[in-house]
C-alpha cells in the first residue's frame, strides 16, 4: 500500500492542465467519491494495525497534496482567462509606425482650402462617364481626337461609357441641376490613353474650377487666379496668361507662374524662360452654357483645370511622375514634414 500511495505521490506532484474542464477530471479522479485517494481510505481498514499511523499519515499527505495541486492548477487558470478577457482584440498591433498623407492629397487639399475661402464650393461625380458630360456638353466636335480611341479609355461604345478624361464633366452635372450663381471646385482622379513616363502617365488628378453668374468677366478671373498662386507658390509669384485654345472656353488662356527655383531669371527647370506653366483657363464658351440649359444672354462665367501632379512636382521638385503612384515608401517618407 505504502509503495501505491508513493506512486500517487508522484503523479500529483506532475499534474498539468490546460482548461476547466481538464481541472475537474483530475479532481474526480484523485478526490471524488469514487476516486483514488477515497478508494485508499476504504482499504485503510485492511491495514494492519502496526502499520495504520505510518499509512494513514501518507493518505493524509497525498489527499493535502492533490488538494493544493488541484487549487494551485484552478488558480493559475484563473488568472490566464482574466488576463485574456481584459484584451483589447480591437487594438491594433504595438508599436505600429504613424502614417503620413500622400504628397498629391497635401497639394489638393492646400488648393482646395484656398478657393474654399474664395467661396467655391465642392463637387464629385463618376470616374465611369457618357459622352455627353465628358465631350458634347463642353462643345467638343464629333471628329475632336481627343473622342478617338487612342487618347480615350472607352469601356463601351454605341452609346459610348468612358473613364473620363477630365473632371469638366463634374461641371457639366452640376449645371444640368443648378441655375447660377454656381461656384464650384471639381477635384478627381482622370484618364487618359498615354505611354507611362516620367513626363506622363494613363491617370492622374486635377482640380478644375467653374464660375457663372452675371457680369463675370475676365478680370474676375485674372485676379483670382493670381491669389491662388501668391497662396500656392509665395507672395513674391507672378502670373502670365498666354491666349491659348479650349473647345469649352472662349477667350482661352495657359497661365504660367514665375519659377519657384530661379525666381524667373532662368534655370534648368524652366529651360531659360524663367516661367511655368500651372493650369488653363478661359471663359465659359456660350454654346457650353446652353447645352447644360443656362441663359448665356445673361449668365457669363470662367473656368480652370490644373493637374495636382503638375503643381506637386512644381512646389516640391519631384521630376518622375511615376514616383507618386509607384507606393515607394522611401520617396513618400520624404513627405513627413509637411503633413
Amino acid at each position: 500500500m505504502l509503495e501505491k500511495i508513493q506512486s500517487l505521490l508522484q503523479e500529483v506532484e506532475g499534474l498539468k492542465a490546460q482548461s476547466a474542464e481538464e481541472i475537474e477530471q483530475l479532481r474526480i479522479k484523485y478526490l471524488s467519491k469514487k476516486g483514488e485517494i477515497t478508494a485508499l481510505m476504504a482499504d485503510f481498514r485492511n491495514v494492519p494495525a502496526e502499520q495504520k499511523k505510518e499509512i494513514g499519515i501518507k493518505i493524509n499527505e497525498l489527499k493535502n497534496k492533490a488538494m493544493e495541486k488541484i487549487n494551485s492548477l484552478r488558480d493559475t487558470f484563473a488568472i490566464q482567462e482574466t488576463e485574456v478577457n481584459h484584451l483589447d482584440i480591437t487594438r491594433t498591433p504595438y508599436p505600429i509606425p504613424l502614417g503620413t498623407r500622400h504628397p498629391l492629397t497635401l497639394v489638393k487639399n492646400e488648393i482646395i482650402d484656398i478657393f474654399s475661402r474664395l467661396g467655391f464650393s465642392l463637387a464629385e461625380g463618376p470616374e465611369v462617364e457618357d459622352d455627353w458630360h465628358v465631350f458634347s456638353s463642353m462643345n467638343f466636335a464629333e471628329d475632336h481626337p481627343a473622342r478617338d480611341m487612342q487618347d480615350t479609355f472607352f469601356v463601351k461604345a454605341h452609346p459610348d461609357i468612358i473613364l473620363r478624361t477630365h473632371t469638366s464633366s463634374v461641371q457639366a452635372r452640376v449645371m444640368e441641376k443648378q441655375q447660377p450663381p454656381i461656384r464650384v471646385l471639381c477635384p478627381g482622379r482622370v484618364y487618359r490613353n498615354e505611354a507611362i513616363s516620367a513626363r506622363a502617365h494613363c491617370f492622374f488628378h486635377q482640380v478644375e474650377g467653374l464660375y457663372v453668374d452675371e457680369q463675370v468677366s475676365f478680370t474676375d478671373l485674372k485676379q483670382v487666379l493670381l491669389l491662388f498662386a501668391k497662396e500656392m507658390f509665395g507672395e513674391d509669384t507672378q502670373i502670365r496668361l498666354r491666349p491659348s485654345y479650349f473647345p469649352f472656353t472662349e477667350p482661352s488662356a495657359e497661365m504660367d507662374v514665375s519659377c519657384t527655383l530661379c525666381k524667373g531669371k532662368g534655370c534648368s527647370m524652366c529651360k531659360g524662360s524663367g516661367w511655368l506653366e500651372i493650369l488653363g483657363c478661359g471663359m465659359v464658351h456660350p454654346n457650353v452654357l446652353e447645352a447644360n440649359g443656362i441663359d448665356s444672354t445673361k449668365y457669363k462665367g470662367y473656368a480652370f483645370g490644373m493637374g495636382i501632379e503638375r503643381i506637386a512636382n512644381l512646389k516640391y521638385q519631384v521630376k518622375d511622375l511615376r514616383l507618386f503612384s509607384e507606393n515607394d515608401v522611401r520617396f513618400l517618407k520624404e513627405f513627413e514634414a509637411a503633413n
